[in-house]
C-alpha cells in the first residue's frame, strides 16, 4: 500500500499502485478504483513536449524512485513513504503514530537522504523549552550584543519525536513554524527553509506522562499516518538485513542515495497546483466534511481547514497517479488519513466501541458520490 496508510473497512491494507522502475514509469492505482493505464511512450528523439496540464512523467519517475531508495533502509512501510511524499507535495505536516520499533525515525532519515533534504530530530521531553526548538537570543560578551542562535526547527524535515511528551507551551512553539513557515523571536520574524515539513511521532500504547495534542493543534497536521507492524515475511526481511550487516545509522552503506532534490520537488508542487477539480468533486469533498459535523457519534466534525486539506491531498494523489484531474475515488482514498485526526468522538460513542475510522467509513458509504 503505497499511497495512503489506510485500511479499508474490512481491515485489510489498501492495494498499492505498481512501483515504477528506473527506466519506465509504471501506472499507479487509486485505492478502490480501476487501474489507470500508463501514459503513452515518448516519441522518438527529439521527444514531443508534454501536453499542457499533463503530469510530467520525468518528475513522477523521480519521486517514485524515492520509494525505492527508502525501501533500501525501511521494510514494509511503502504506504507511509507515499503519504510523506504527498505531504511534501502539499507543503503539509504529518503526524506519525505507531508502536515503538516500526522504523519511524529511520523512515524520516531515509526520506531526507533520498531527496537531499536536511533533517533534524528533536526528542520531546517534559523539560524541553520553546527556545530549545525555535532558537533563542544569546548574549555575546565580546561584542556586548545579542545574537540569534538558530534552533533545530531551521531545517527541511523536522522530526518531532514523541511530541505528546512535552507540555503544551513547548508544543505551541511549533504552531507559528507550521502555519507561517517562520519563527518570531524578540519580535523579529525569521523565515524557515523551503521546503519545511514537521513530521511528529507519538506512541499510541503509552499515555502515562504525556500531554495529548489539543484539537486545534491536531488540525494543523495535513495527514495522520498509522504505521502498522510489518507482516511476517517483511519482519524476516528486516532480520535478514541486520544479519547481513545492515546498520540503520549508516544509510550510505545501505545504498540510499539522493534521486531527487529541491528543484524537482518545487516543479512537482507547481504541477500539483495545476491539477483540475470539477465543481461536482469539490461539492463531494465538502459534503463529506459536513456529514461529519452532523454525525451523532462526534462532538467535533471536520473544519473548513480539513476540507481544504482533503482537496490538497486528493490533487497530489491524482498527480502521482498520472492524471491532471481529481476523481471522487481520489477523495475517498485520502479521506481517512486526512480527516481521522480532525474529528472528536462523544464519550458515549467511545464507550460503545465507536472509532473515528468507523465513523469516516460510514460517512463515505452514505454520502452520494457524483457521477
Amino acid at each position: 500500500m503505497v499511497t495512503t496508510p489506510d485500511e479499508n473497512p474490512q481491515g485489510t491494507p489498501l492495494a498499492a499502485p505498481a512501483e515504477p522502475t528506473a527506466s519506465t514509469t509504471a501506472s499507479t492505482t487509486t485505492p478502490g478504483a480501476p487501474a489507470t493505464p500508463a501514459p503513452p511512450a515518448p516519441q522518438a528523439a527529439p521527444p514531443a513536449p508534454e501536453a499542457a496540464g499533463t503530469p510530467s512523467r520525468e518528475l513522477r519517475a523521480a519521486l517514485a524512485g524515492v520509494r525505492s531508495e527508502v525501501g533500501k533502509a525501511v521494510v514494509g512501510q511503502d504506504s507511509a513513504v507515499t503519504s510523506l511524499l504527498i505531504a511534501l507535495l502539499c507543503s503539509g505536516h504529518v503526524l506519525l503514530e505507531g508502536v515503538p520499533g516500526v522504523a519511524k525515525t529511520l523512515l524520516v532519515r531515509a526520506l531526507g537522504a533520498s531527496l537531499d533534504l536536511s533533517t533534524k530530530r528533536v526528542q520531546f521531553t517534559p523539560d524541553l523549552m520553546p527556545g530549545d526548538v525555535t532558537g533563542s537570543l544569546v548574549y555575546d560578551a565580546r561584542t556586548a550584543e545579542f545574537s540569534f542562535r538558530e534552533g533545530p526547527v531551521f531545517t527541511n524535515l523536522l522530526l518531532a519525536d514523541e511530541i505528546n511528551r512535552t507540555p503544551p507551551k513547548t508544543q505551541a512553539s511549533l504552531l507559528e513554524a507550521m502555519e507561517e513557515r517562520q519563527v518570531s523571536v524578540d519580535g523579529t520574524p525569521r523565515p524557515l527553509p523551503d521546503p519545511f515539513v514537521v513530521i511528529a511521532t507519538q506512541n499510541p500504547v503509552e499515555h502515562e506522562g504525556t500531554y495529548p495534542l489539543p484539537e486545534a493543534q491536531l488540525d494543523r497536521f495535513l495527514l495522520k499516518v498509522v504505521l502498522p507492524v510489518p507482516e511476517r515475511e517483511q519482519e524476516i526481511e528486516v532480520l535478514a538485513r541486520h544479519a547481513a550487516g545492515f546498520d540503520p545509522r549508516d544509510l550510505g552503506a545501505a545504498g540510499v542515495r539522493a534521486v531527487a532534490g529541491r528543484e524537482q520537488l518545487a516543479a512537482a508542487r507547481a504541477e500539483v497546483r495545476q491539477v483540475q477539480v470539477a465543481p461536482e468533486v469539490l461539492g463531494y469533498a465538502v459534503d463529506l466534511c459536513r456529514a461529519t459535523r452532523r454525525s451523532p457519534s462526534l462532538s467535533l466534525g471536520v473544519s473548513p481547514r480539513g476540507a481544504t486539506a482533503l482537496l490538497a491531498t486528493s490533487r497530489a494523489w491524482a498527480w502521482l497517479s498520472g492524471r491532471s484531474y481529481v476523481t471522487p475515488d481520489d477523495v475517498k482514498a485520502l479521506a481517512h488519513p486526512t480527516l481521522r485526526h480532525r474529528v472528536q468522538l462523544r464519550p458515549e460513542a467511545e464507550l460503545e466501541g465507536v472509532t473515528a475510522e468507523s465513523v469516516l467509513t460510514t460517512v463515505l458509504a452514505t454520502v452520494p458520490v457524483p457521477r
